[in-house]
């Protein structure tokens, strides 16, 4: 579609032109996994031990995430989207980051972004919420300033995301049990003064 090649060019004209962004978007492409699970991991310890209503929150988040790289799968395996560098004329197009030929559609790293990022608003503290939100904004754009996406895959990220991210909500207290074990397990919440 027009509007893919051109959203596409629109970001990946810049690759290769700006050290400092080449390496911050393709560290962010590559690396955004790993940003997560230290967050993750960070708001674990640091929220305040006796509350267990947003660890909750996390769980959900990271669950929310999940979720929507389950769907993706299917959605990938009904219809295979190419990668732009797959189609894409050489020359015409910067590539930061080194690639498997896999389905381009959706953004796995896109969803995961925006699941973690939907679960996380009004359930969240203010700092999870707005740093979560802003790296999977800054996720998306990476995909596509690196040359790995279209942009209609991280938009259907960003949907995808956020739907299940709300959608878990929906069913979060089949989940407290997971969330009980990991208070007690660390003597937070209810759990804190146990021995």
């Amino acid at each position: 579609m027009s509007f893919d090649i051109q959203g596409y060019h629109l970001f990946n004209q810049f690759a290769g032109h700006h050290p400092f962004l080449d390496k911050t978007f393709a560290f962010l492409a590559q690396y955004s996994l790993e940003l997560y699970i230290a967050l993750f991991i960070l708001a674990w310890f640091t929220l305040p031990k006796p509350e267990a209503k947003q660890r909750h929150a996390l769980l959900i988040m990271g669950l929310a995430g999940v979720l929507g790289l389950i769907i993706n799968v299917i959605v990938s395996h009904i219809y295979f989207r190419p990668r732009p560098f797959m189609v894409l004329k050489k020359g015409t197009f910067i590539q930061l980051i080194p690639h498997s030929p896999d389905a381009s559609f959706p953004s796995d790293h896109t969803t995961g972004s925006f699941g973690f990022a939907a679960a996380s608003w009004g359930k969240a503290p203010k700092w999870i919420t707005t740093s979560f939100t802003i790296l999977a904004i800054l996720n998306g754009v990476a995909r596509l300033y690196v040359g790995v996406h279209w942009p209609t895959d991280v938009l259907a990220g960003m949907v995808i995301g956020t739907i299940c991210g709300r959608l878990l909500w929906k069913f979060s207290s089949v989940f407290q049990p997971i969330t009980d074990y990991g208070l007690r397990l660390f003597h937070f919440g209810n759990y804190q003064h146990e021995c």
